[in-house]
């Protein structure tokens, strides 16, 4: 429904890289897999990226001169390194270079997702890379302005209903977790979150209830699923 954020990965552990390229992949983002830092650059160099995540050691050039030439190419994009080293004097060097973010080895998933989403809301990239409008069934969504339409009949959403319906979209046909929605939107998920969270589906629900091929599906006490049919 609107274009992938594209993500350079460069990993030469080969299990890990394909792990995390099927984890990426699940996650919404276009994800190509390099296992030496050449490559890495010479991909880089001919296709366009959004996003990059970098082991810091690799063989045939390490991630500092990658991280290095990519920036000198594409100045704006985001960096994270993934490391097996946690020493400050690597750190502070990577920050010199204008890495956005450090995760080490071992890292859980869903620590790695939320550090790219982090890195994401500051730089505001999702907005850059959105398409202007996005038609869910006889609806005509515009994320940039807020806007809801069917027919003539038009909604302005509130910040906080756009953000939640926009998910939503983004996972359709995959169950969203409460915990990931209240995480990325509210910032936290406690019980108060929890129920505001619970107004705002109800109110979303309203909003497209014109249509009966659209519906947002509660999962019990896991999340919500949107559906297309």
């Amino acid at each position: 429904m609107e274009p992938k954020i594209k993500v350079l990965l460069v990993e030469d552990d080969q299990s890990l890289g394909f792990l995390m390229t099927e984890f990426l992949t699940s996650k919404g983002f276009e994800t190509i897999l390099c296992q030496d830092g050449l490559t890495g650059w010479k991909t880089f160099d001919s296709q366009s990226f959004q996003f990059a995540i970098l082991d810091v050691m690799l063989p045939e050039m390490d991630g500092f001169l990658l991280a290095r030439k990519i920036k000198e190419k594409q100045p704006d994009i985001p960096i994270i390194f993934v490391t097996a080293r946690s020493m400050k004097e690597d750190k502070l060097k990577g920050f010199s270079i204008g890495v956005d973010d450090y995760i080490t080895k071992p890292f859980d998933e869903d620590e790695l997702f939320w550090r790219i989403q982090a890195v994401l809301n500051r730089i505001d990239l999702k907005h850059e890379v959105k398409v202007e409008f996005i038609q869910i069934g006889n609806y005509s969504y515009d994320y940039h302005n807020q806007n809801l339409c069917i027919g003539n009949d038009s909604r302005r959403l509130t910040k906080r209903e756009n953000e939640v319906l926009h998910l939503l979209i983004q996972n359709a046909s995959r169950i969203v977790k409460r915990e990931e929605i209240l995480n990325q939107i509210w910032g936290n998920s406690d019980y108060f979150s929890g129920r505001s969270l619970d107004v705002y589906i109800s109110k979303l629900r309203k909003y497209i209830q014109d249509d009966p091929a659209i519906a947002i599906e509660n999962i019990s006490k896991v999340g919500f699923l949107f559906k297309i049919s």
